[in-house]
């Protein structure tokens, strides 16, 4: 790879004559050719793994929640919903405090270890005193403290949209950040559940001692603070004046109302949140943690393997995202995303297929047979091209914010990824009040379905429900709202150009 363009250190006494200070200029807006060291990419997405360790473990929080704290299903679902509600309106704050930040220490790193220490702060309050607070307090302090969890979640994330539109804008490197992302995000979820189902479960038996989430929320505190100071060092260079555009180009103030001006004038940016949108309110159904107790622990009857198979597929699963990411950085993101998600419906109808009329149980690894042999294959093919279609929408964020430069001189990326985030979390913030309330309504009000629950026909289909066809419906909507995302890889060369 060739050595990142080193910005010019005298730009900020020389502005672009071609910039006007109006938001429409009809004059073109230059961007400087940017590229990024490999390294640098690797790092950085470790701030996107640091977060999701934190998400992998709070996806957890239900049954703490539940079985150990004494909070309702019903009510824990929209709980956690109105959290996700709430993490979606900070986007903006968050979005717009980034773009307006260029101090002495970046305008990126301060948020990333913010977001860190307050993830970490109110993971440790709220696994190790939350059933210890007296009855009538107890829902407010679990609000109090996911709450803040949220606010340090929204800091480190917004960095993970906003920061990579300065680690490079060379239209053949972005697809290298999905691939990475993937890679650690795919590492850092197995990871998560192999530690829960082979290792914690083992040890505890079930998810009703609070011991097994104190030791959890240990263990994620210290890898993703690991994480956390290497996505530091890997952005260190890039955070500085040079590569805020924002600053050195037309000096212009960012305002509130900036947000309604782009998102009623960005089209490929409205496109990129719906296609969001409907993957993560999918993945948020199917990922859900008693969705994969249902699969795992009640079809198969063996919830080790939810852990096991993770492991397994680990590297195959690494080999998809890399055939996927050559295939972008020829074809461009746009068609990428459309031929995979093709390849997501294809495979999940396979599975389906499985699930209704195999016998899941017959799926061992210590009895290997042809059956596991296929459930495995295409079970890989799934997960690696879910990981693709689920992560590359990050990197197309950063064509829409420099789409958006050239459009009207505003240089936002803190803004266009608080856009993104703001749409996409409020409506996959459903997912888990659309479980919950499902869940509630055949039976289970009071307590979440458990790993050794026996088989009945309706916790059947109601995992093939969540784990198929919710995805399923997902993806063709994706299909249908890329047709009108126009940043090909064409439109997107020609930014720069």
């Amino acid at each position: 790879m060739n050595e990142e363009a080193e910005p010019n250190p005298n730009i900020e006494n020389q502005p672009d004559p071609n910039i006007e200070n109006q938001p429409n200029s009809n004059k073109k807006n230059k961007i400087e050719a940017n590229r990024a060291k490999i390294w640098q990419i690797a790092l950085f997405s470790l701030n996107n793994t640091s977060t999701n360790l934190f998400l992998a473990m709070m996806g957890y929080v239900s049954y703490y929640a539940n079985g150990i704290a004494g909070i309702g299903v019903v009510l824990i679902s929209f709980i956690l919903t109105g959290m996700r509600v709430f993490d979606s309106v900070t986007d903006p704050i968050v979005g717009y405090i980034i773009d307006k930040t260029n101090g002495r220490y970046g305008k990126f790193r301060p948020f990333m270890v913010a977001g860190y220490l307050f993830s970490a702060i109110s993971s440790l309050l709220l696994f190790y005193v939350t059933h210890l607070v007296p009855g009538a307090l107890r829902v407010p302090f679990f609000m109090a403290t996911y709450s803040l969890y949220i606010i340090g979640y929204t800091f480190q994330s917004s960095v993970v949209k906003s920061g990579q539109t300065v680690i490079t804008n060379d239209v053949s490197q972005r697809p290298i950040i999905t691939f990475f992302d993937s890679t650690f995000i795919m590492f850092a979820h197995g990871l998560v559940a192999f530690y829960v189902s082979v290792y914690l479960i083992k040890k505890y038996t079930n998810f009703n001692n609070p011991k097994l989430f104190e030791e959890f929320v240990i263990t994620v505190i210290i890898l993703a603070g690991i994480c956390t100071a290497l996505a530091i060092f890997g952005i260190w260079k890039k955070d500085n004046k040079a590569y805020f555009k924002i600053e050195v180009d037309n000096k212009k103030s960012i305002r509130l109302k900036d947000y309604f001006e782009i998102l009623k004038n960005n089209k490929p940016i409205k496109m990129l949140v719906v296609v969001a949108a409907a993957n993560g309110f999918a993945s948020m159904v199917y990922g859900n943690s008693t969705v994969i107790v249902m699969l795992y622990g009640i079809l198969m009857n063996n919830y080790p393997l939810a852990g096991l198979i993770g492991v397994i597929i680990g590297f195959p699963n690494l080999g998809v995202t890399f055939l996927g990411i050559v295939y972008a950085r020829r074809h461009g993101q746009k068609k990428a995303m459309i031929t995979i998600t093709r390849l997501c419906v294809l495979f999940q109808i396979v599975i389906l297929g499985m699930m209704v009329f195999w016998d899941l149980t017959k799926i061992s690894l210590t009895h290997f047979n042809w059956l596991t042999l296929e459930f495995l294959v295409v079970f890989t093919l799934l997960n690696g091209c879910k990981s693709i279609t689920n992560n590359m929408v990050v990197p197309m964020i950063a064509d829409c914010t420099d789409y958006e430069y050239m459009r009207s001189g505003q240089f936002v990326p803190g803004i266009m990824g608080a856009l993104f985030s703001f749409v996409d979390k409020g409506i996959s913030s459903l997912g888990t009040a659309f479980v919950g309330l499902i869940l509630s309504f055949v039976g289970f009000s009071k307590v979440f379905p458990q790993v050794d629950d026996a088989i009945t026909p309706t916790l059947k289909w109601l995992t093939i429900f969540f784990y198929c066809i919710i995805p399923i419906i997902s993806w063709g909507i994706t299909l249908f709202t890329l047709q009108h995302y126009k940043l090909d890889k064409k439109a997107v060369r020609d930014l720069y150009q």
